[in-house]
């Protein structure tokens, strides 16, 4: 038979998890970042003969490329994988690309008017000027001879820059490739790359999924229990489970990509679902608070318990497979799995029953 944990002094059930949240939040500032948010390249190759991983990531270095080079033994053969930062000449590309959309519409503008208003033609002059300089400069990196100067209208001129930017991606894969090939022999390999500007939309868009999940967490929660402790436990909770996850991903080396951020988002929901369980069988449940908080941790646990098996399940296949997404989601999830046993029993229960005890 388990004692109950909430029998005499509860509160020192904090200090675990208090610890963990403050290792997390000195350990997440070292938190990798993958292609999807950093931008980049990533290759994969199914090897057929042996790669000297070392060589190959000293030579992509010395032709100027950030690279890191990871090799996986699976029962499908030998798998590699080649992660290329994003380069100078992306970075600027991206930033010209910026620039030039930007302008563009301005100047179209002041042509269209420049026909009926000669006093706008010298604004007029001088903003495509600038729109020229910053094609030249994109044709330039593409090693294109074009000029902007030799484009008839806005229209032919926007379509040699889109086509000299995508240039300098295909360039810039094709002497990744070069050095690849000199190094590796391989049957198939797969190429994804990510543009700063994409990685930055896809930055935008979870720190906007996340602020709203947490406004719409806070209104359901609050809606739930009407009062203000009870409500910024169930959030202390999950928002407990997240860094705890993140620290984990920190300390183990897994990068924040599309994949694990997806994981993160699902801890969430599932955090909320544990915390909502025990705050509702402490404060609406009649008899002991402690007796009904420690009935709430046996379901709780062997929830946490199947769900851990489950993504166990997972991991070991992503570590046979090494299939990269199979092993983001089910290491976040594990690492937020455990984490949430001690932040919902260990902080949020003990928020919940002072509260209750306090009160009543």
């Amino acid at each position: 038979m388990i004692p109950n944990i909430y029998k005499g002094d509860y509160r020192l059930l904090t200090l675990i998890p208090l610890l963990l949240i403050v290792i997390s939040i000195f350990l997440i500032p070292n938190l990798k970042f993958g292609v999807d948010f950093r931008g980049g390249t990533l290759v994969t190759l199914q090897l057929t003969e042996t790669l000297d991983k070392a060589a190959l990531a000293e030579d992509l270095i010395t032709n100027g490329f950030d690279a890191e080079v990871n090799i996986f033994e699976g029962t499908v053969g030998t798998t590699a994988e080649i992660e290329v930062s994003q380069t100078d000449d992306m970075l600027e590309a991206d930033a010209l690309k910026q620039q030039f959309n930007d302008l563009l519409d301005e100047v179209s503008f002041l042509e269209s008017q420049s026909y009926d208003d000669p006093s706008v033609e010298a604004e007029y002059q001088e903003k495509k000027a600038e729109l020229n300089s910053i094609a030249d400069r994109m044709f330039e990196i593409a090693g294109s001879n074009t000029k902007a100067e030799m484009q008839p209208n806005l229209n032919k001129l926007r379509t040699q820059f889109s086509d000299a930017y995508l240039q300098i991606y295909s360039l810039q894969t094709d002497r990744i490739m070069e050095i690849v090939d000199a190094h590796a022999r391989y049957d198939s390999r797969s190429t994804e790359t990510v543009s700063a500007a994409l990685s930055l939309h896809f930055i935008d868009q979870a720190g906007t999924v996340v602020f709203y999940s947490a406004i719409l967490s806070v209104i359901l929660v609050f809606f739930f229990f009407r009062a203000l402790i009870p409500s910024v436990a169930v959030l202390v909770g999950a928002f407990s489970d997240i860094i705890i996850a993140l620290g984990a991903m920190s300390l183990f080396g897994i990068p924040l990509s599309l994949p694990s951020f997806a994981a993160l988002l699902m801890l969430i929901g599932y955090s909320l679902d544990t915390d909502i369980l025990l705050t509702m069988r402490i404060l609406k449940r009649r008899g002991d608070p402690r007796d009904n908080a420690f009935d709430a941790m046996k379901t709780g646990m062997t929830m946490s318990l199947t769900a851990i098996v489950a993504f166990s399940a997972l991991f070991i296949l992503a570590l046979i497979t090494h299939i990269p997404t199979y092993y983001e989601i089910s290491a976040v999830a594990l690492a937020g799995l455990v984490g949430d046993m001690f932040a919902t029993w260990g902080l949020n229960a003990v928020m919940v029953l002072h509260y209750k005890e306090k009160r009543g």
